[in-house]
């Protein structure tokens, strides 16, 4: 239980610096600033977010790979050392005027981030099983901290090292991103067994499990529907001449929505189940493009991102508790790392899109197309609810 413990604290202080970078280049929408600023053309302003979302796609099989291998420890600490790269690349980038050097920044971003949402399976892994939804919940609140390390580290250090805006704020990064490293160098994770390394079903007799198939479903929809409405949300907000400190402020409260009720989905996704946390989240993510269709002052992106937010906690921690009932202990990294492939591999399509969308039809589009991913989540979530699910022995 100590163990456990520390596991746990760690790796939430390791969410929260790391979740801190991410903020930086993804939630905060930094890349689409800058983006745009060097960007050749306005369509292009949010390439950097995708490239990050590709970056997450690409590392998670990876990842999976070196974890069954060499344990999480250090996949942990390789994902730390991406998060170092990420923040040097990106000044030099801001400091010769690069676009593609930018992109690249953004590609080592997304894969410490991919790394980093695996901290919540690692926390699941040292828990007993009537403990694993808490423990999963408790890593991803570390969340919260970042919602407001990240936000303050841009408003704080983007005009330090003038006229290079925003090139302090990425050696900023680099350095939270060595401090979360030396954070994970103390996790004490289960040792890997012979057992472990060569024994499970095939992949494909697991991602056959309705259950499976439905937690992907539910996972992806949440992740793209967050990736792609925050990522167009800080442009549209320019458009409309809002400042640049709304949207800060504006996406710090994001963040803040996005972790903070951690601290108590997982009790409720005990009390409750799953299937129900996941339903919960996805109106919510209807509710928070609803609000924002009424208009396009401050207090509608706010509140569009705050929900936003929240529905991608209940809708993303909901879909993750899914996936731990669908594997076998010796098949856990495998299996983790081909959900988040899926979920991070769809997400790219939508990152893609985002902005284009954005510059050709409008913020409005952009929150009514969100609709359609809705309904069809919401019908898997009631047709597979009526179907007897198979635990894993």
């Amino acid at each position: 239980m100590r163990r456990e413990r520390n596991n746990v604290a760690r790796l939430a202080v390791a969410q929260a610096f790391a979740g801190a970078n991410s903020t930086v280049v993804y939630a905060t929408a930094l890349a689409a600033v800058v983006g745009d600023m060097l960007a050749p053309t306005k369509a292009l302003a949010t390439l950097p977010v995708s490239v990050f979302v590709v970056g997450m796609a690409l590392c998670t099989l990876p990842a999976g790979v070196v974890a069954q291998r060499y344990g999480r420890r250090t996949t942990f600490l390789l994902g730390a050392g991406s998060g170092v790269l990420a923040g040097l690349i990106a000044v030099l980038a801001v400091l010769n005027a690069s676009f593609p050097l930018f992109c690249a920044g953004t590609f080592f971003g997304g894969v410490y981030a991919a790394v980093v949402l695996s901290f919540r399976f690692a926390a699941a892994d040292c828990a007993a099983p009537e403990r694993r939804p808490r423990a999963l919940s408790a890593v991803m609140a570390g969340g919260v901290f970042a919602g407001v390390i990240g936000p303050q580290l841009v408003t704080h250090t983007m005009n330090l090292w003038a006229p290079y805006l925003f090139a302090a704020t990425f050696v900023g990064q680099a350095v939270v991103a060595a401090l979360s490293a030396v954070i994970l160098a103390g996790v004490e994770l289960p040792p890997l067994t012979v057992t472990h390394l060569n024994a499970g079903r095939p992949l494909a007799v697991i991602a056959r499990q309705p259950r499976f198939i439905l937690a992907v479903i539910c996972g992806v929809v949440s992740y793209l529907l967050m990736n792609f409405l925050m990522t167009a949300a800080p442009l549209a907000m320019k458009l409309c001449g809002l400042p640049q400190e709304s949207a800060n402020l504006g996406l710090q409260w994001h963040v803040i929505a996005m972790y903070a009720p951690s601290f108590w989905t997982g009790r409720l996704i005990t009390r409750f189940g799953a299937s129900a946390i996941v339903a919960v989240g996805l109106v919510l993510i209807a509710a928070s493009s609803s609000v924002g269709l009424l208009g396009i002052d401050v207090v509608h992106f706010w509140a569009t991102l705050s929900l936003l937010g929240i529905g991608w906690n209940f809708g993303f921690i909901g879909a993750s508790a899914m996936v731990l009932e669908c594997h076998r202990p010796e098949e856990k990294a495998r299996v983790q790392s081909l959900n988040d492939f899926v979920v991070f591999g769809t997400m790219t399509v939508g990152s893609f899109l985002s902005g284009g969308l954005l510059s050709s039809f409008g913020w409005s589009t952009v929150l009514m197309l969100s609709f359609a991913p809705l309904v069809a989540a919401l019908l898997a979530l009631i047709g597979f609810s009526y179907r007897p699910t198979a635990r894993p022995s």
